[in-house]
């Protein structure tokens, strides 16, 4: 079974710290088993949850042997890390256990220098302060949540719960994590959410708005090879106006909303398809295969075939 640390940091925020321990503890195999073990690790008998104290039954040494670690989010960001705390997690690091933080439990993490070279986000009023305190991490605010592999960070509130399902469904396949968002009344991906490794995509149109007909028809033309003005002309508008409405009710242009529905579009046949590379390539309108895994890439943090093989 498959061993799940929860470190429970002074000042650590509630929500924070109860998501990976309801998501983990309510997952159940195919054949009903519990898919993980949950342990609530402190430093201290008692730890400062704000409205109330939380007394963990396990001490830092239960992060020993652990599958994952979960570093949930705190209250002060800048509270420096113990000496204990930051070795035992480097010392999980070094025995290879993956090793994740919620919201601003980014802080903790990165004063490990675990994050150091790495991408990696956290909550998005909270980006800019561990850029300060921690220069050598890529900070990312425009994502739900980001897997370097044995370090993965994730944005603020339910952006814990799209990681945990994340790591399910690394863990035990896409079934499995189905279930556990179904519990969690939750889709395994939100719409208009996130790739599945790092980005978080711009948020669907608001109901109503002038763009959802233009938006279905590109979803349906993803293969054409479109251009700016076969947009505007679609959308009966010049160019300039597209670009405005784009920028004001999408947050992004024309062309990259575009670029990431290719790629959405590319990842479920990943999942679904034993096509290769370079026929999903062309049915999602990338002239080339070369193109395509760039572009892919470059959006998702991994190739095509890496992403494939994790999740297929």
């Amino acid at each position: 079974m498959h061993t799940v640390a929860v470190l429970a940091l002074d000042q650590v925020i509630p929500f924070d710290l109860s998501t990976p321990i309801e998501v983990f503890s309510r997952t159940r195999l195919p054949d009903g088993r519990p898919g993980y073990q949950v342990r609530v690790c402190a430093e201290r008998d008692e730890v400062d949850a704000g409205a109330f104290a939380v007394r963990a039954p396990w001490n830092l040494e239960g992060l020993q042997g652990a599958d994952t670690i979960i570093v949930p989010g705190v209250t002060d960001p800048t509270a420096p890390l113990s000496p204990a705390v930051r070795d035992a997690l480097r010392s999980a690091a070094t025995d290879g256990t993956r090793i994740a933080s919620i919201c601003t439990g980014a802080f903790p993490l990165a004063a490990t220098g675990l994050l150091d070279g790495l991408r990696a986000t956290t909550h998005w009023r909270a980006a800019g302060l561990l850029t300060a305190l921690h220069p050598d991490v890529d900070v990312d605010p425009d994502v739900l949540y980001v897997d370097n592999g044995q370090f993965l960070t994730s944005a603020g509130a339910a952006a814990g719960v799209d990681l945990c399902l994340h790591m399910i469904r690394r863990d035990y396949g896409s079934a499995v994590a189905a279930d556990a968002a179904r519990l969690s009344v939750m889709p395994l991906e939100r719409e208009g959410g996130q790739a599945q490794f790092i980005v978080h995509d711009h948020v669907p149109a608001p109901q109503g708005s002038e763009l959802e007909p233009l938006l279905a028809w590109l979803r349906e033309n993803l293969a054409r090879d479109l251009t700016l003005a076969d947009i505007a002309a679609q959308s009966g508008t010049s160019t300039r106006t597209l670009i405005r409405r784009f920028r004001e009710q999408m947050g992004t242009t024309p062309l990259q909303w575009l670029h990431r529905a290719r790629i959405r579009q590319a990842q479920h046949l990943l999942e679904t398809t034993r096509h290769s590379v370079e026929r999903i390539g062309g049915q999602v309108g990338f002239g080339s295969a070369t193109t395509f895994r760039d572009r892919f890439k470059r959006t998702t943090g991994v190739s095509p075939q890496t992403y494939r093989r994790t999740f297929s």
